[in-house]
């Protein structure tokens, strides 16, 4: 398809933010985009206020989209939230196709129950990712701050005790049992990505969080075998999968030659 028939998208990227897999996905879809780069506060890692001009929230990632024959002054399709962009691009242009796997049984089409297991996991990380797995790997980048060099000294090992007992009590538990259902899909998918044999926008939006913890995952907490990769291998096989998948590589080399440099960790400083 031509470009002048496709959709254009305009992609808010924030660092060290979900929306570098919001650039991995029109890599992957192969649509006309620009960028407009915004950098965190260095103080409080916050975003610019600037980006409330384009959502209320001010966060990232949020796309613009113009379809293709709309006037100049025509106003864009705003969308935000990771996971609605990706359902809408992927349902909504013409290489999104790819990207989803097949929904219907053979004859059991528009029935309740007829949906493969393909599908149904599909759906399903959609909405985990953010509903489930990141709330966790955002409260331990939270708390971890009660450990940090910011803190006070004479308040530090106070706030460090509080901290541990946080990690140990909720952090730890919660992350270790994501890890291992990710785990035991990746057993079951009938392939090397977590809905079969190929490439989907659920691996995309896993992307993110599980790129941006797995520096830190062995500082949350006791692993079988001292260290998350040895308990979760297939895990750890698959980041690297993705890590080295073309659309990826190219997304992140969009932003070094943009921005000169990338950084998927959420470590303030790294």
């Amino acid at each position: 398809m031509a470009s002048n028939e496709l959709p254009h998208v305009k992609l808010f990227w924030l660092e060290k933010s979900r929306s570098q897999r919001i650039l991995w996905l029109l890599q992957e879809l192969n649509l006309p985009y620009e960028l407009e780069i915004f950098h965190r506060n260095k103080k409080t890692m916050m975003a610019p206020p600037e980006l409330q001009k384009v959502h209320p929230l001010g966060k990232s990632p949020v796309i613009q989209i113009k379809p293709a024959g709309a006037a100049e002054d025509a106003e864009p399709i705003t969308l935000a939230e990771s996971g609605f962009i990706t359902q809408y691009l992927a349902e909504n242009v013409p290489g999104g196709k790819k990207l989803v796997p097949q929904r219907w049984k053979d004859g059991m089409e528009g029935k309740i129950g007829g949906e493969t297991e393909a599908w149904m996991r599909y759906q399903y990380y959609l909405h985990y990712c953010e509903g489930t797995l990141m709330p966790p790997l955002v409260m331990a980048l939270v708390v971890s701050a009660l450990k940090s060099p910011q803190v006070p000294f004479f308040i530090r090992p106070i706030s460090t005790i509080l901290a541990n007992r946080i990690f140990s009590a909720f952090i730890f538990p919660n992350v270790h049992v994501n890890l291992k259902m990710i785990e035991g899909h990746l057993s079951t998918s009938g392939g090397k990505y977590i809905c079969g044999p190929q490439l989907t926008a659920a691996d995309i939006l896993l992307s993110f969080p599980l790129i941006a913890a797995k520096e830190d995952l062995d500082e949350f907490g006791s692993f079988e075998n001292g260290s998350w990769k040895s308990e979760f291998p297939k895990v750890a096989d698959y980041i690297d999968l993705i890590e080295n998948e073309e659309g990826y590589k190219k997304s992140v080399e969009k932003i070094v030659e943009i921005d000169g440099e990338f950084s998927a960790t959420l470590r303030p400083g790294q």
